[in-house]
């Protein structure tokens, strides 16, 4: 076990820290040199796409297109270590049920598929066509195809992801609740009323035009580390970076570029943001309604700021919107934002004073009860000043998995417009389902009441990545099959239903074989540019399927004679699936033929042509008053006399959502552990502790349901009063299923009203506890 400390990490963000992360990396899984030579063709126009972020690629100009944490994704598919036949039969999964998340994908790849055997508590090989046939079975036995939920994991391909979804619909549901659910489906429920799109509008060419860039809620270091090699350029020749951030984030603040030999030489590093505003958890939506007010005062009082002619031809709602934002109280502004009346004004003046911007955010903007109004808010800002549909300029939604974006374009949505359900239906000759299905939140819900039967996963980790962990668990174990495609072991396979199947699939790295010859598939970016991945190394085990011939195959097992479609030809060779698409999907005409292109081919975005597909045919101003019923401010009112702290879960540096790749948080100076709770100091000293006392962190919640995560430390942290962060999936146990988003109801993970209790060890054994103890829970609940 690595030693555990705390120490304040001096360096910058990238810089040899992360050279020598990737070279670690690729030492523990024993892959120095298959590890550097893969990587080399990491986002290459002949090589893969990384399993890793959505952030697009550049024009390939350089050999060197990944990131430190996209090394480690690429690291841990492409390892020499192997989880086979051997394995579990030298482990029961009560045994592995207590090991820690990064226990289990540090085994290695998956070899060959596996059932579980309740007798012996063990999973055991079975072979490809018996798995497929009980799959079948089980799904042709449900009285209602909406007893079967069909989850999907953001770095499916787009032709597993387009078959994935044909195959469901033929089979009967739109239950279809995936990774969007869990982050970013706020900002297409945002976007879409709004500006008739629900994807982000800018290009790589816009950041080289822009003259400032906004980021909120985003902390692009750690989750797509790429994107500061722009941010640094646009700093450089003279472009505000304007950060909005609760945590002081390395990655926001400094950046060596390992590209750059003068900065490794010297040690030097370039700053990143401009302005650096702390504002307090969930307090985007009034810090953002500040600047818009600053803006219309400034226009009141000089003239000149607003766009006029933007706003009268492409615009409805402004006046509305001017009427609130005048009638707004900046003593209000100021408190649910944490920034004081000054520095909102000095943020709307670098928005006034700039030609061209940009806004960026991620999960720390949609994981909020107010997440949709915020987006609102923040395209509304962008179009006072024309800021949507030109050069330089427009929202920019940093998605997460490399193909989340592409998934939904696919048609994984659980909400499907009539046109795709029509396109269907004439394509392919079948009538599909019109009722909409479950999203993540609602799977669960219906696993819990008895209602899903069946639960099959393509890719992802079910179990860990959703909210109220425990209620999740038992919903899973309530189902009489769980299926999971992967490539590794992780927590879900151990939370399972009666029956229980793993699936071992290809990786993004490694050949796609099929009747015609090597395959490549397609992903859609943060960006929406479409292009080819195509691995390059040999596949882990003889016995790996690709996503799409797995779900061509199941497909066809399930479906028999009752489908036209000929599922085990379009395998043969991915084009006839492309092809296909092409047929669905106007945006795809010659898909073939402009994918081939060396770094494919952008999507339509009708925003940023300003052609408006909204209900008016034009974009729209949304007025929402500041929240001031968050699930916080009413718990404070239920418990006047307890402090109650506001709780976002985050991400370490050595993990990829659920994927923990180590145990460092290097940035933010955590080492060989992970149960930690960054707090300010102040509220430490008011709560009669120290820096480095044990806690045990329990939600306030209206049901009255015990939530709680126990033996966190306390780490003094630069993070406003009231606020904490914890690392998920360890703090996923409090966050309640019923603390959604409104609208969108995506988990409310980044704002969780907790209390501190001093923790009270109950053992001696307490030092392995962070190892096991979410697994342990596992087994209680077994």
């Amino acid at each position: 076990m690595k030693q555990e400390k705390i120490e304040f990490y001096k360096g910058p963000a990238g810089g040899w820290g992360a050279l020598n992360s990737v070279k670690n990396t690729l030492l523990r899984q024993d892959i120095p040199l298959k590890g550097a030579k893969t990587l080399l063709s990491a986002n290459q126009p002949d090589g893969f796409d990384c399993p890793g972020c959505a952030w697009p690629d550049r024009n390939h100009a350089s050999t060197f297109e990944f990131c430190e944490n996209g090394a480690k994704a690429v690291a841990a598919e492409a390892t020499e270590r192997r989880a086979g036949a051997e394995f579990f039969a030298q482990h029961t999964v009560a045994d592995l049920q207590t090991q820690s998340d990064f226990w289990l994908e540090d085994q290695g790849r998956l070899t060959q598929p596996m059932v579980y055997d309740a007798p012996s508590d063990r999973y055991q090989p079975i072979a490809w066509d018996d798995a497929f046939a009980l799959i079948a079975r089980h799904l042709n036995a449900l009285p209602d195809p909406n007893q079967a939920i069909f989850y999907t994991s953001g770095r499916a391909s787009n032709e597993a992801a387009f078959l994935y979804q044909l195959f469901v619909r033929q089979y009967g549901t739109n239950n279809f609740p995936d990774c969007s659910n869990m982050c970013h489906e706020p900002s297409g429920s945002g976007m879409r009323p709004q500006i008739g799109v629900g994807k982000g509008t800018v290009t790589l060419h816009d950041f080289e035009c822009a003259d400032a860039i906004f980021i909120f809620g985003q902390n692009p270091g750690t989750n797509h580390p790429r994107m500061l090699a722009e941010l640094r350029d646009a700093h450089k020749r003279g472009a505000r970076i304007v950060s909005f951030n609760p945590l002081r984030e390395r990655g926001l603040e400094r950046f060596a570029d390992p590209q750059n030999k003068m900065e490794m030489a010297t040690l030097g590093s370039s700053p990143i943001s401009t302005h650096y505003f702390q504002l307090r958890v969930g307090g985007d939506f009034a810090a953002v309604k500040g600047m818009m007010k600053h803006v219309l005062e400034q226009e009141d009082q000089r003239g000149g700021v607003l766009d006029h002619a933007f706003i009268a031809e492409h615009t409805t709602g402004f006046e509305a919107l001017a009427a609130d934002l005048r009638a707004e109280s900046w003593a209000l502004l100021e408190q649910e934002s944490g920034l004081t009346e000054a520095q909102i004004r000095a943020a709307g003046d670098i928005y006034i004073g700039a030609k061209n911007v940009i806004a960026c955010w991620g999960m720390g903007i949609t994981q909020h009860k107010y997440s949709v109004a915020t987006i609102q808010a923040i395209v509304g800002w962008l179009m006072m000043r024309g800021n949507v549909g030109r050069e330089g300029a427009g929202p920019c939604p940093v998605r997460g998995h490399s193909n989340v974006q592409g998934d939904r374009t696919m048609g994984i949505w659980e909400k499907p417009p009539a046109a795709l359900l029509d396109k269907l239906r004439d394509v392919f000759g079948f009538e599909p389902p019109r009722k909409p299905g479950v999203d993540t939140v609602e799977a669960i819900g219906q696993m819990l009441a008895g209602q899903g039967k069946v639960f099959f996963a393509l890719g992802g980790n079910f179990a860990a990545a959703t909210p109220d962990t425990y209620e999740t668990w038992k919903a899973l174990q309530r189902c009489d099959l769980t299926v999971h495609v992967t490539t590794k072991l992780n927590r879900s396979h151990l939370v399972h239903g009666r029956e229980a199947l793993i699936l071992p699939c290809l990786g993004r790295t490694e050949i796609d074989m099929q009747a015609s010859g090597a395959q490549g598939v397609t992903v859609e970016d943060s960006m929406s540019m479409v292009h080819l991945s195509m691995g390059i190394n040999p596949p882990a085990s003889e016995q790996l399927l690709s996503e799409p011939a797995i779900v061509a195959w199941l497909a066809a097992a399930t479906l028999g004679g009752r489908s036209n479609t000929p599922w085990l030809w379009l395998v043969e060779d991915y084009r006839r699936i492309r092809d296909l698409i092409e047929q669905v999907f106007p945006d795809f005409k010659d898909f073939n033929t402009r994918v081939a292109a060396p770094g494919g081919f952008r999507l339509r975005n009708t925003a940023s042509e300003r052609v408006w597909t909204t209900a008016s045919g034009k974009a729209s101003f949304y007025t929402h008053p500041v929240p001031r019923d968050t699930p916080s401010h009413l718990a404070r009112e239920r418990v006047r006399d307890t402090v109650v702290f506001t709780l976002l879960t985050t991400r370490s540096h050595d993990q990829y959502n659920t994927t923990i790749y180590g145990m460092d948080d290097r940035y933010r100076g955590v080492y060989g552990q992970r149960r930690v709770v960054f707090i300010h100091a102040e509220d430490i000293r008011e709560l009669g502790m120290r820096d480095g006392d044990w806690v045990d962190i329990q939600t306030l919640w209206s049901d009255g349901q015990e939530r709680r995560a126990d033996r966190f430390k306390l780490v003094a942290y630069d993070i406003p009063r009231g606020n904490l962060a914890a690392y998920y999936p360890e703090t996923n146990p409090l966050v309640p299923l019923t603390a959604v988003a409104d609208v969108a109801g995506t988990p409310t993970s980044k704002s969780i009203p907790v209390v501190l209790v001093r923790h009270v060890a109950t053992t001696g054994a307490e030092a392995g506890a962070e190892s096991g103890a979410t697994g342990a829970a596992a087994g209680a609940l077994a």
